[in-house]
């Protein structure tokens, strides 16, 4: 294969990983591919069959050892931040939620939603407290029930 293909081919898998989310994947496929490429054009390896056994050893070789330090150095496996800090935290009600029902809350100048975890309602403009988020929904109680 000629070289300037595997120079394409590892440009290609590189912005293709940059316009996706798939968590540092395709991009060691795309250095591996840049790298035969180097290989190939200053003529160190010229058989096929070298050039794709060198590009899969490769690409799976630097998957496996260098994705993970990756991802925790740049903190892209921990996730999203947790939102559970905002429990203790007191909003203002923006529409009427009975007990168990789900509605709006302002917290911090956001509005979220937010389901009443309390067994009674509460009442557009009165105080909440709230006990703890799942996901970006936040459970609360009225004020004086905490």
């Amino acid at each position: 294969m000629t070289w300037w293909y595997w120079l394409v081919l590892g440009l290609v898998l590189i912005a293709l990983e940059m316009v996706s989310s798939g968590g540092f994947y395709i991009i060691f496929f795309g250095v591996a591919a840049i790298v035969v490429a180097g290989l190939a054009g200053s003529g160190l390896i010229e058989a096929n069959w070298l050039q794709w056994l060198l590009f899969s050893v490769a690409s799976i070789a630097s998957l496996v050892l260098f994705r993970n330090p990756l991802m925790r150095k740049l903190n892209l496996g921990a996730g999203a931040a947790d939102i559970d800090t905002l429990a203790g935290e007191t909003g203002t009600v923006l529409e009427d939620m009975g007990a168990g029902a789900n509605g709006r809350v302002e917290l911090r100048g956001t509005t979220w939603s937010a389901r009443n975890a309390g067994s009674t309602p509460l009442a557009r403009g009165h105080r909440c407290v709230v006990v703890r988020a799942e996901r970006l929904t936040l459970l609360v109680k009225p004020e004086e029930a905490v």
